[in-house]
C-alpha cells in the first residue's frame, strides 16, 4: 500500500487516501470480473462486486468525483437487478465493469 503524505490539507489527504484504496479495490474488481465468467463463482463475485461498488459510489461523490461515483452506482444497481431477477444481462454488467475499471485506472494514474 502506498502511504499518503501527512502534510496534505484535510480533504486533499482524504482524496489521496481514497485513490490509494481505489487502486486496491480495482485489483479486487478485476479478480471478481474474471470470476463472473465461471458459473460456480458468478453469484458470489457479483455480490462482492456490488459491495465494493457501493462503497466506491458513496465515497467518490463525497470527495469530488461525482461522475465516477455515478458510474459505480449504475453498475451496482445493474448487479442488484440481475441478482433479484436473474436477468440475462451479465454481459452488460461485465462490459460496464470493464469501462469502470479503465476509468478507475485513469483516475489513479492521474493522481
Amino acid at each position: 500500500m502506498t502511504a499518503v503524505p501527512a502534510n496534505l490539507p484535510g480533504l486533499e489527504r482524504i482524496r489521496a487516501r481514497f485513490l490509494v484504496i481505489l487502486a486496491e479495490r480495482q485489483q479486487e474488481l478485476e479478480t471478481l470480473r474474471d470470476a463472473m465468467n465461471r458459473p460456480e463463482h458468478c453469484k458470489a463475485a457479483l455480490k462482492q462486486a456490488q459491495f465494493i461498488l457501493h462503497k466506491i459510489a458513496g465515497t467518490a461523490g463525497t470527495l469530488g468525483f461525482p461522475e465516477f461515483g455515478a458510474q459505480a452506482r449504475t453498475i451496482e444497481n445493474q448487479i442488484i437487478r440481475h441478482l433479484d431477477n436473474a436477468a440475462p444481462d451479465l454481459p452488460l454488467i461485465v462490459g460496464n465493469l470493464d469501462q469502470f475499471l479503465d476509468l478507475s485506472d485513469a483516475l489513479c494514474q492521474a493522481a
